[in-house]
């Protein structure tokens, strides 16, 4: 695959979450998984998808904190991490098309 598609579908992949916060933030990840024979663009969908998996799990368990007052600056601190790290990410796989990008701190899934 060339340098130009590697970096658009795993940028693509990394900023899915910049598109919508429900389901398609998920589905972008999982359809470039699925259609794609390059290595490096599955690393970062996968990679991407697990980010956007932990996001929601951590993103409910700070609700549930929410009644214990330590729930709302974890939940701004979230909002800033969603935000920060893909970009971080787009970056990452811009510069440098041939290796996939990891998210520091995520439980990986897949």
């Amino acid at each position: 695959m060339d340098a130009d598609k590697r970096k658009i579908l795993s940028a693509l992949s990394h900023g899915a979450i910049f598109l919508s916060t429900t389901i398609v933030s998920v589905g972008i990840p999982i359809a470039i998984l699925l259609l794609t024979n390059d290595s490096v663009v599955k690393s970062n969908a996968k990679e991407s998808l697990n980010f956007h998996i932990n996001i929601y799990i951590y993103a409910i368990i700070f609700g549930i904190l929410i009644w214990l007052l330590i729930g709302i600056p974890l939940l701004v601190l979230l909002a800033i991490i969603s935000f920060v790290m893909p970009i971080i990410a787009i970056l990452n796989v811009i510069n440098n098309p041939n290796k996939p990008y990891c998210y520091p701190f995520i439980f990986r899934l897949f």
